[in-house]
C-alpha cells in the first residue's frame, strides 16, 4: 500500500499531518487527519482558584485567547451564581467584536484567501498573504494592516492587553470604558464596516465571478450533509456572545436548542487510538461512523454552522448578505465547506456592525460593571461563539472555589470528526490510477480543513491518549532489519 504524506500541513494554528493510503489500483483507500500536540489544560488547570481560568485558559491559545477568556468568565459567572451588570455584559461583548474582527480578517486574507485569490495551484512560494497583496495592491494590504491595529487596539482598550485579556472576573470586568474611548471605538468600528463591506466585495470579484472557483464551491468535491450548531438569541439570530445553542439537521429543521448547563444532553465526545483529539457527536443521533446524513450524530460548528443553524442576523447590512448568500447558493442549508469562507465575511460585516450599536449604546460607560460574588462556589458551565466553533468551558469547584474538575470542548474540537470527513473525500475525488500528485494537488487536500480555519493548538486535550508509533530496527551497516508498528 503506497502512503502519501503531507507534513507539516500548513496555513493553520497547531501541528498536523495528513497520511494517505492509496490501494493496488492506485486510489485513496483511507486517510488520516493525526494531530501529534497535547495541551493538557484540563488537567493542570485542577487545584487552582475558579477566579484565574479567564487568565489561565486565554494562554491555551496566542490567536483566539479572547474567546477562552469570555467562555472562562461566564463560566465563572455560573460556578458563583453572580449576573453581572447589563454594561459589563455589553463591554465584554464589545471587546469580543473587536476580536472577532481582527480573526476573520486573518483568515481571510492569510489563511484561506491565498488560495482563491492566487490560485489553488499558484506555486507554493505566492501562495501567502504577500501574494495577495502583491496581486491584489499595497493599498488593500494597508486595509488589512488597519483592521488588525484596529481589532487589538479595541482588546487593549477594554482588555488590558492585545493579547491574552485580562478584564472579566465572576461578575463582571474591572475595567469601564471612558468617553473618550468610546468614541475612539465607535469611529474604528465604522471604518469596520466598511472594510468588510469592501472585501465582501472583493470576494463577490474574485472568486463569485470566477466561473472555475464558483465551480468548485458549488461542487461535490468539498460537500457534506451534516447537522450543524450554533449560538443563536431568543429570536433564533446569530450572537457570538449570549444565547443557547441552535441544533439543525441536514435538511435544516431544528432539533432543539440547548442552554449552557444542558450541553452534556446533547453532545457527547469519542476518542480514536490513533489521535489526541476527541470526536464529539450528537448524542440524540449517535456516533455511527465518519459518515454523514441524517443518521449520523456528526456535526459542524464555524461561520456557515452558524448562519445554518440560525433564522438570520440582527444587524441589517449582514443580513442583506446572508439573504444574498442563501439566494445565490439555492436556499438553506448550504452543505458546500467552502463556503465558509463567505459566511466568514458576511460574520466580519456582523461584528462590525454590532461592535458600532454596542460603541453607540447609552449605558456602555455606565461605572456598573461588576456583582460581587456572595454564593457559595459549585458547578457552572460558560458558552461563546469562537470563531472557529462553539466553546464550552465547564468547571466543578469545591467550597472554595478551588477547581476539582476541568472539561473544554472547544471550537476545532467540534469539527474534527467533519475535517477528517473532508480530507478523505478531497483526497479520493483528486487521486485516482495515474494522477499526478504534486503540491497543488495536495494543497486542494489541504482546503479541506482549511475552509474550517482550524486551531489545533487549543483542541489538544483527549489524556491519556495513545498515538501511531513506528520503529525501524537496523542492522550495522544501516539496513532495516524489523519494523514495529502500533496504531499504524
Amino acid at each position: 500500500m503506497t502512503r502519501i504524506t503531507i507534513d507539516p500541513i500548513t496555513r493553520l494554528e497547531g501541528h498536523g499531518k495528513i497520511e494517505i493510503f492509496l490501494d493496488e489500483a492506485g486510489d485513496v483507500a483511507n486517510t488520516y487527519f493525526q494531530i501529534p500536540e497535547l495541551r493538557g489544560f484540563e488537567r493542570f488547570c485542577v487545584g487552582r482558584p475558579v477566579e484565574e481560568m479567564p487568565l489561565l485558559t486565554n494562554r491555551i491559545c496566542g490567536v483566539c485567547p479572547e474567546a477562552h477568556h469570555m467562555a472562562a468568565a461566564k463560566a465563572g459567572d455560573a460556578v458563583y451564581g453572580v449576573e453581572p451588570p447589563s454594561a459589563a455584559k455589553k463591554l465584554r461583548e464589545l471587546l469580543y467584536m473587536g476580536f472577532y474582527f481582527t480573526d476573520h480578517t486573518t483568515h481571510f486574507y492569510a489563511l484561506g484567501g491565498p488560495d482563491f485569490v492566487m490560485g489553488p495551484d499558484a506555486p507554493v512560494a505566492e501562495r501567502n498573504i504577500l501574494g495577495v497583496i502583491h496581486k491584489v495592491g499595497l493599498e488593500i494590504g494597508g486595509k488589512v494592516i488597519q483592521a488588525r491595529k484596529y481589532g487589538h487596539t479595541i482588546v487593549e482598550m477594554l482588555g488590558g492587553r492585545k493579547v491574552h485579556p485580562c478584564t472579566s472576573i465572576p461578575g463582571g470586568v474591572t475595567k469601564g470604558l471612558t468617553e473618550a474611548e468610546r468614541a475612539e471605538i465607535e469611529q474604528m468600528g465604522r471604518w469596520g464596516i466598511e472594510f468588510a463591506q469592501f472585501s465582501l466585495q472583493l470576494f463577490s470579484d474574485i472568486v463569485l465571478g470566477n466561473p472555475t472557483y464558483l465551480d468548485l464551491i458549488l461542487g461535490d468535491i468539498y460537500t457534506h450533509r451534516t447537522h450543524y450548531i450554533g449560538l443563536v438569541d431568543a429570536q433564533n439570530r446569530v450572537n457570538f456572545y449570549d444565547g443557547r445553542v441552535s441544533v439543525v439537521d441536514p435538511d435544516g429543521k431544528r432539533l432543539g436548542k440547548y442552554a449552557p448547563h444542558e450541553y452534556t444532553d446533547w453532545i457527547a465526545e469519542r476518542v480514536e487510538p490513533w489521535t489526541y483529539l476527541k470526536f464529539p457527536y450528537l448524542k440524540k443521533v449517535g456516533w455511527k461512523g465518519f459518515v454523514d446524513g441524517k443518521d449520523s450524530g456528526i456535526y459542524m460548528a464555524t461561520p456557515l454552522s452558524r448562519l445554518n443553524a440560525a433564522d438570520g442576523m440582527t444587524t441589517p447590512l449582514a443580513q442583506e448578505q446572508y439573504e444574498k448568500f442563501y439566494e445565490t447558493l439555492g436556499g438553506k442549508p448550504v452543505h458546500q465547506r467552502l463556503a465558509t469562507h463567505w459566511a466568514r465575511l458576511i460574520e466580519l460585516l456582523y461584528a462590525a456592525e454590532r461592535l458600532v450599536e454596542l460603541a453607540t449604546d447609552e449605558e456602555i460607560t455606565s461605572p456598573h460593571i461588576h456583582t460581587v460574588p456572595t454564593q457559595t462556589p459549585t458547578e457552572g458551565v460558560g458558552i461563546v461563539e469562537a470563531p472557529r466553533g462553539t466553546l464550552t468551558h465547564h468547571y466543578w469547584t469545591d467550597e472554595r472555589g478551588i477547581l476539582t474538575k476541568v472539561n473544554l470542548i472547544v471550537g476545532t474540537t467540534n469539527n474534527y470528526a467533519p475535517i477528517s470527513m473532508s480530507i478523505k473525500k478531497a483526497a479520493q475525488s483528486l487521486i485516482h490510477k495515474g494522477t499526478e500528485v504534486n503540491e497543488g494537488l495536495l494543497n486542494m487536500v489541504e482546503m479541506a480543513f482549511r475552509a474550517y480555519d482550524p486551531c489545533f493548538g487549543c483542541a489538544t486535550h483527549s489524556l491519556p491518549g495513545q498515538m501511531p508509533l513506528e520503529v525501524t530496527i537496523r542492522d550495522a551497516a544501516g539496513e532495516p532489519v524489523r519494523v514495529l508498528r502500533q496504531f499504524c
